[in-house]
Order: structure tokens, then C-alpha cells, then sequence
């Protein structure tokens, strides 16, 4: 758990549906802009799959940050 925190510590500091909402919408928003930068980029032909991975690799850590910041808000996560 301790590991978890530290790769996603916004999703472990939620105390109101507020700050999960606004949690939500951060991770959201990075990956939209992640995704413009390598929609602009993408026709460079070894810096657009360069950057096609690292945004397959964000889209997977602000999806894993959203269920976290989720399951942490509800209770689900046994904290240690």
C-alpha cells in the first residue's frame, strides 16, 4: 500500500466528493493533454511513436489514479 501512495498520491488525499471530483478532473485533463501533444506530433515518424507509448503508458496511470482515488473514497482499500 505504502508503494501505491507513493505512485499516486493524489488519489490517497480525498476527504469530501469534492476533492474526488477535482482529483478526477485532474487526471482527466492530463491525459487530454497528453493526448493533443501526440495528436499534433504524431506525424514525425520516430518522435510520434515515441510519444504514442509514453501516452499509452499515461492513459494507463490516470486510468489506474482514477480507480484508486475511487475504491480509496468508498472505504474499499484496506489502509496499512
Amino acid at each position: 500500500m505504502d508503494l501505491l501512495k507513493t505512485l499516486f498520491p493524489l488519489s490517497f488525499r480525498l476527504k469530501d466528493v469534492t476533492a474526488l471530483v477535482i482529483a478526477i478532473i485532474i487526471y482527466v485533463v492530463a491525459d487530454v493533454i497528453v493526448g493533443v501533444i501526440v495528436g499534433l506530433l504524431w506525424w514525425i515518424p520516430i518522435v510520434g511513436l515515441l510519444l504514442s507509448a509514453v501516452a499509452s503508458l499515461i492513459g494507463l496511470y490516470t486510468l489506474i489514479g482514477i480507480v484508486l482515488a475511487i475504491l480509496d473514497f468508498f472505504g474499499v482499500l484496506k489502509q496499512a
